[in-house]
């Protein structure tokens, strides 16, 4: 045989020995365990400084346990429980418009006033327009000051300034147009945009279905109440099953509502699975794992090995949470349908060992049946 063809069958012999020998060239992901993260220390131009190992905790029925006393015994953010409430008066402000009469006073009639020009909408009744300053003008009570007031306290007023002028006057005050105050909804409803406030108090749930419910998208467990700045995560479902109802929640003019879609709280499915594909949480927010394998056909029998399956969860830690579930027995099911996904969780399902085997194969078949050409060629 010449040197070529020796040279030929140690690359064979050597192809074999490192197939055999199991080494680390599949192509693909699959799981290495202990499973590690690299760490750039934030400057990804550089080489990884290190490793850093993380955790596998296997899913069982202490995991589980845990996992449930923690989500019961769970309190409602204190910041949330301070939203909830008694309705108040509605607070006057510029662009509203006050009806104002005194009876028994015929000659005060000609100053209920005229509809209010240049105003931002077109439902202005007659009345006094309240100005930019928060101010009205009303006869033989001269200028009065209302913005930030309720209508008791502004008829109280004009009453103390009219008496100066007539024996036990008897006033009425009523907002003829509330167009002042406004709440915004926005996100997964049907008729997003704005919405004024008026002397029915607005609740969380009325200002909801004002907008036209929530849309079939909607994640009812991320709503959001964005008040002065601060933004107040409310999870509607969980309130309810606690006994608290979202209907005492009250707006206050300037409050933001935001309804997430439950695409941008997805779970992606990954691997040995017959359709990989990011999974929506139901409406109310909850997804478990039986149901995130289930949506994306279930396991590839050719090619899956149920004992590798994989939650990958990034934690608000500095390091992302592994969960393992040896899936190998369909009773394990009854585990998965217990253990409760996050957003954005990763769950993976490994290859088996004779699927590594094959890839590997086929991806060295073509040097090998070269070699071999060679080789004949060579004699």
């Amino acid at each position: 045989m010449s040197s070529l063809g020796i040279r030929t069958g140690s690359l064979v012999i050597f192809t074999v020995a490192t197939l055999l020998s199991g080494c680390g060239i599949v192509p693909g992901q699959r799981m290495i365990t202990p499973a590690a993260i690299q760490d750039t220390g934030g400057d990804y131009s550089t080489e990884p400084s290190q490793q850093q190992q993380i955790q596998i905790t296997d899913i069982n029925l202490a995991l589980l346990r845990k996992m449930n006393t923690a989500q019961t015994s769970a309190q409602i953010a204190p910041a949330t429980l301070a939203l909830f409430g008694k309705p108040t008066a509605y607070k006057v402000g510029p662009g509203d418009v006050l009806q104002i009469v005194v009876w028994d006073h015929p000659e005060l009639a000609a100053a209920l006033g005229q509809p209010a020009q240049n105003t931002k909408t077109t439902d202005a009744a007659p009345g006094f327009l309240i100005d930019e300053s928060g101010d009205i003008q009303f006869p033989y009570a001269g200028n009065l000051h209302v913005a930030g007031k309720d209508v008791a306290s502004i008829q109280k007023e004009l009453h103390k300034r009219l008496s100066n002028v007539y024996q036990k006057p008897e006033v009425t005050v009523r907002v003829a147009s509330f167009r002042n105050a406004q709440v915004y909804v926005d996100g997964e409803v049907r008729t997003p945009g704005a919405q004024s406030l008026n002397d029915i108090p607005m609740s969380l749930t009325s200002v909801i279905n004002q907008g036209g419910g929530f849309s079939p998208a909607a994640d009812r467990s991320r709503v959001e109440l964005i008040r002065n700045g601060v933004t107040y995560p409310i999870n509607v479902d969980d309130l309810i099953k606690r006994g608290r109802n979202p209907s005492d929640i009250y707006l206050q003019a300037g409050d933001i509502v935001r309804v997430a879609s439950r695409e941008d709280s997805g779970v992606y499915v990954m691997g040995e699975v017959n359709k990989p594909a990011t999974i929506q949480p139901m409406r109310n927010g909850s997804l478990t794992l039986a149901q995130a394998i289930s949506d994306s056909g279930s396991f590839d029998s050719n090619t899956s090995a149920p004992r590798q399956l994989f939650v990958i969860r990034n934690s608000t830690s500095e390091a992302p949470e592994v969960y393992h579930l040896d899936a190998t027995s369909p009773v394990s099911m009854v585990l998965a349908n217990q253990f409760e996904l996050q957003p954005k969780d990763v769950v993976y399902v490994g290859q088996g060992g004779l699927v590594r085997f094959n890839r590997v194969l086929n991806l060295l078949l073509p040097a090998i049946n070269a070699a071999v050409t060679g080789a004949v060629l060579a004699k």
